[in-house]
């Protein structure tokens, strides 16, 4: 009898860890493809990983490393990878001209784009920026539409000189003096300088200033609406679980990120950027929503920003409705 129960014990434990491999054969295999190097803003990904939000989803999430928001739209529109985490407006333009990509969620509905410098200049306003050197990449999404901060906050190109260059000379321009201030974005470029420096950074944010348009987000090939529907539908309710978690949990998603990439830069840094990052994930039309649902108002406010100074035609604009979509969000509230 003894030896009986003990086959059956077997039997019941070597069932039980077939099911269970059964069940991570089955789970789908996806690669997130970031917009950049890792930094505070992308936490949320691997808090969720971790915590295995993304697993509960029936989703084996590999998430890589990007090299700029172009790169990351094209190789989801080449269908080289199922999902990408960029930049929404470099996304629409793409679309508008043929690209066949849609947003599935915005994470940014506030803009991150503002002019930073070292706390101790006493950059705080616009008028601040009078007399002072400018650190900025010509032809990137800031610089464009830096004229319109220009004309809102009724500053002109000879109430300050600049300083051109790619990211990295911008952000050496302010480290090592030759500039005041970058254009850059309020959790991103402002850590590497403290990581650099230790010094803290104060940006004057473009959204407080009315220029106010969305930034990074979700998106995936059109066909993916249609022919993997599920699958789009279970990867945006972990990445609203991932949000939602690392919100109230700042210091796991940095350990997160460090666990997974331990050369990502430094706790702290981590944390605060992420911490910056927080207050763009909704508008007051979205406020008290879960994330990622982004309003209409705000998509029509984008796309028409990107026809006035984003080199984006009209009239292949067309509808803004054409470039998101809501309907694979988990419901609105808990």
């Amino acid at each position: 009898m003894l030896k009986a129960r003990f086959v059956k014990i077997l039997s019941l434990a070597g069932m039980a860890a077939f099911l269970a491999g059964a069940q991570a054969e089955a789970a789908d295999k996806a690669v997130l493809l970031l917009n950049w190097y890792v930094y505070g803003e992308h936490a949320p990904f691997y808090l969720g990983k971790k915590k295995g939000f993304f697993a509960e989803e029936g989703i084996d999430l590999d998430i890589q490393e990007g090299r700029g928001s172009a790169l990351t739209v094209q190789a989801v529109a080449a269908k080289t990878v199922p999902f990408g985490y960029a930049d929404v407006p470099t996304m629409i333009r793409a679309a508008v001209k043929g690209a066949p990509v849609v947003a599935t969620g915005i994470a940014l509905q506030k803009s991150p784009m503002s002019v930073m410098g070292f706390s101790e200049k006493n950059i705080r306003t616009p008028d601040d920026i009078k007399g002072k050197t400018v650190a900025m990449t010509p032809g990137d999404s800031m610089s464009q539409i830096w004229p319109l901060f220009l004309k809102r906050t009724g500053l002109k190109e000879g109430d300050f000189q600049v300083v051109s260059g790619d990211a990295q000379t911008k952000l050496n321009a302010v480290i090592n003096g030759r500039a005041d201030v970058l254009l850059g974005y309020a959790m991103d470029q402002s850590m590497k300088i403290k990581d650099a420096t230790g010094k803290d950074v104060f940006p004057v944010m473009f959204a407080d200033y009315g220029i106010n348009m969305v930034s990074s987000g979700i998106f995936v090939h059109k066909d993916m609406l249609g022919e993997n529907a599920d699958l789009v539908r279970r990867f945006m309710a972990a990445a609203t679980k991932s949000i939602e978690y690392a919100e109230k949990h700042s210091a796991e998603a940095a350990e997160a990120v460090l666990e997974a990439l331990p050369k990502a830069g430094k706790k702290e840094t981590l944390q605060e950027g992420f911490e910056l990052t927080i207050p763009l994930y909704h508008t007051d039309e979205t406020k008290g929503q879960r994330p990622w649902r982004v309003s209409d108002k705000i998509m029509a406010d984008t796309v028409d920003l990107l026809v006035q100074y984003g080199g984006v035609e009209a009239a292949s604009a067309g509808d803004p409705k054409a470039f998101y979509t809501n309907d694979f969000l988990p419901a609105a509230s808990q």
